[in-house]
């Protein structure tokens, strides 16, 4: 099904998958990712970094995890490319999800690519809080950007958004369909949606041509194909908003 999120608890215990080992945080390298004491360097699964212009992006993370005995969940262990493992992390002492604490600070985003509904659904709630009391990153009213302001989007090339508007039209060309947010194609917003993604829409329900005219939210990585795209790789990027 397409998102729908509401303000809640953020830390139902959803992400509590297999364990995946325990450590003591060492240091905090980046804004989602940290080395344990035993040399393991682990990148908090789920979520996105907020794009700040703060120089100090570890702060709301070291702030959380520096020193802390923490408990490693997750589906599969595999690193990334970096060397670093993926997985949700509880702080061992309260057994809170530290991506939760992030998303209801407004320190980060979640990043759509949870398969498992309650996962996602813990995620998101605890985004729509900080969003709905507009903590950290939502305090700024440019951190959901418009699509009536495409260049405000390919400002952010490169970048994890949050983008949200009316859809003015459904089309297809070749393998893509298109959701167009603008008439100029080549200037306006739209996000793309190949036809290998076509059988997890219509498994979840989702007639793509129904949402003419309807206001959404999309999240995922801006590009540059003339004007500003975001390629909707799952079905949980897009997102109805109220009124639909």
């Amino acid at each position: 099904m397409l998102l729908a999120v509401t303000a809640g608890p953020a830390f139902a215990g959803g992400c509590a998958f297999e364990s995946q080992g325990e450590g003591r945080v060492a240091a905090v390298i980046d804004a989602r990712s940290f080395r344990l004491e035993d040399g393991r360097e682990i990148k908090l699964a789920g979520i996105e970094p907020v794009v700040s212009q703060n120089a100090n992006r570890t702060a709301s993370l070291s702030a959380i995890v520096t020193g802390q005995d923490v408990s490693l969940r997750g589906t599969d262990d595999t690193p990334d490319r970096y060397g670093r493992q993926p997985a949700f992390v509880y702080l061992s002492s309260s057994d809170t999800l530290v991506q939760g604490l992030l998303l209801s600070q407004g320190e980060a985003l979640a990043a759509a690519d949870v398969t498992d509904r309650d996962c996602a659904a813990e995620l998101n709630t605890a985004e729509a809080a900080a969003r709905q009391a507009k903590r950290g990153t939502w305090a700024d009213p440019a951190a959901i950007k418009n699509t009536e302001s495409p260049g405000d989007i390919l400002a952010g090339v490169g970048q994890f958004m949050v983008v949200e508007g009316e859809v003015l039209s459904v089309r297809q060309a070749g393998a893509t369909t298109y959701l167009n947010f603008g008439r100029n194609w080549t200037r306006d917003f739209a996000v793309t949606i190949s036809r290998r993604m076509m059988p997890a829409f219509a498994a979840a329900g989702i007639d793509l041509k129904s949402l003419e005219n309807r206001r959404i939210r999309v999240r995922g990585w801006v590009e540059a194909r003339g004007g500003p795209r975001i390629e909707a790789l799952r079905v949980g990027q897009i997102e109805l908003l109220g009124g639909n």
